[in-house]
């Protein structure tokens, strides 16, 4: 008989970060370019043109001056790397009157060129090679981009801001976001930082697993260098992914540590919602209780409306309940995806961009372009085995391995492809919101093997990574 769920108050409990790893290393040079897998996603993403001529290694002098009548002030030179399809910093703030020199130097894996509004522009600057460039005095703003065809557009855009009180010589005001609107993927993310662990640790032992979650309002980095207060389950959003088999026993109890009414659903369950998916009050708890009848990976979120509101503000989580006989692999991670709404939780404003589909970005596992910065390892011949759940609210996602065919494909509870002596194979897990599955793939050799959302907008807004491969 199942039991009904309770509402007595209880005393909150701290929360738990529930996020695991270890911070990976940043972006290595190869042959002196930098081949981060944004690099990697604007060779696939964007088509670019020209041939890179002229660019020179020595710091010689590019362009020309203002055709201003001011009286030059005091001269500022400024650092400007490129990298990342990104210039750093992207927006340097100089007082008027200033004689600003640009210095530029491209640790890309591509050509990049800068040109101002004004008219002054660089040549074209091959990986590893520098510029300067004499942007003049400096009397009103200034935008630059490069000019190579579809990298402006992709974020690759500079701002000059003349302003009454100059900065620190040599440093530049860099925001959450260029000056596009677009979040800059290519950031630090703040020091300190850890990614979460994608890491997919095996089902516990024993067949009822006992789980408690905190619906709290919980802090975390959403982009690089951008935090965001989320409504989560356990402190972290997505929430903990609870694991077990066909025929496990799940007791759930939720507490609402939170300011605002809250409830869950498990996709995972087979019973009526109206006593265990209520909404409970703060300072309330509910048990929830099911069997796992079916094998998959199932969305869990909480129900409480709006739903759109509360599932794209973080409140969102996966349960994996193993196929029977299911197979070992060497490594195994899960990727939940979502959209992410920046502004208040809440607020009309963020609720109006649900509605319409405007979300400021894509991520796996919260956080947007986090395995960029902080990659996933596995080694050559290793098979790997790729957990994916669309969380959604709104959108599909297409999870593709970039240098890999899967041979293995399982969604939505159904075995697509295994390996055979027909030889077939995947090259995308293509998901709705609210499905998952996973993919397989023996990986080739060694390497850097970006991961994508292929929906190209998602890629280039932060739905992707990298999996690195040693020998």
């Amino acid at each position: 008989m199942r039991e009904q769920p309770t509402g007595e108050p209880t005393t909150p409990e701290p929360a738990t970060a529930g996020r695991g790893g270890k911070r990976a290393g940043r972006y290595a040079a190869v042959g002196g370019a930098a081949v981060g897998v944004a690099v990697t996603l604007a060779a696939l993403l964007v088509a670019t043109t020209g041939t890179t001529t002229g660019a020179t290694g020595n710091g010689a002098e590019v362009g020309h001056r203002h055709a201003t009548g001011a009286a030059p002030g005091r001269t500022r030179t400024v650092p400007i790397t490129i990298a990342r399809m990104r210039f750093q910093p992207a927006q340097i703030r100089v007082a008027a009157g200033t004689h600003l020199v640009l210095r530029l130097t491209n640790r890309d894996a591509m050509a990049h060129d800068l040109r101002l509004d004004t008219g002054q522009q660089t040549q074209m600057l091959a990986p590893d090679t520098s510029a300067t460039l004499d942007a003049g005095v400096v009397t009103h703003d200034v935008d630059g981009w490069c000019t190579v065809p579809g990298h402006r557009a992709a974020g690759m855009t500079l701002t000059i801001t003349a302003t009454g009180t100059d900065a620190p010589a040599g440093t530049g005001s860099v925001g959450s976001t260029d000056p596009t609107g677009r979040l800059d993927l290519s950031a630090d993310p703040p020091a300190g930082w850890t990614p979460r662990n994608a890491v997919l640790p095996p089902a516990p032992p024993g067949r009822v697993h006992r789980v408690k979650l905190h619906a709290t309002e919980h802090r975390q980095q959403v982009a690089p260098g951008v935090g965001q207060t989320m409504w989560t389950f356990g402190g972290t959003a997505p929430g903990p992914t609870l694991r077990g088999k066909v025929g496990d026993r799940f007791v759930v109890t939720l507490v609402n540590d939170s300011h605002m009414g809250h409830s869950i659903d498990f996709h995972a369950s087979s019973l009526a919602p109206d006593g265990p998916m209520r909404t409970i009050a703060p300072g309330q708890r509910l048990v929830y209780r099911f069997t796992a009848h079916h094998a998959g990976i199932w969305l869990y979120h909480c129900a409480t409306q709006p739903m759109l509101m509360h599932i794209g503000n973080g409140m969102y989580g996966a349960v994996i309940i193993d196929p029977p006989g299911l197979r070992p692999v060497d490594r195994e991670f899960v990727l939940v995806g979502s959209e992410l709404y920046l502004g208040q939780p809440g607020s009309p404003a963020q609720l109006a961009r649900m509605d319409g589909d405007r979300p400021d970005g894509w991520m796996f596992n919260g956080m947007a372009a986090q395995y960029q910065h902080a990659p996933l390892t596995a080694r050559a011949g290793q098979r790997v085995r790729f957990w994916v759940l669309d969380a959604g609210p709104n959108d599909p996602l297409s999870f593709h391995l970039v240098g890999t065919q899967f041979d293995t494909v399982y969604k939505e509870g159904a075995w697509l492809l295994r390996p055979s002596a027909d030889a077939g194979g995947s090259q995308a897990l293509d998901l709705a919101p609210a499905q998952g599955g996973f993919v397989e793939t023996v990986l080739p050799g060694p390497g850097r093997y970006p991961f994508i959302d292929h929906i190209m907008r998602h890629a280039q807004g932060g739905a992707s990574g990298r999996l690195d491969v040693r020998p």
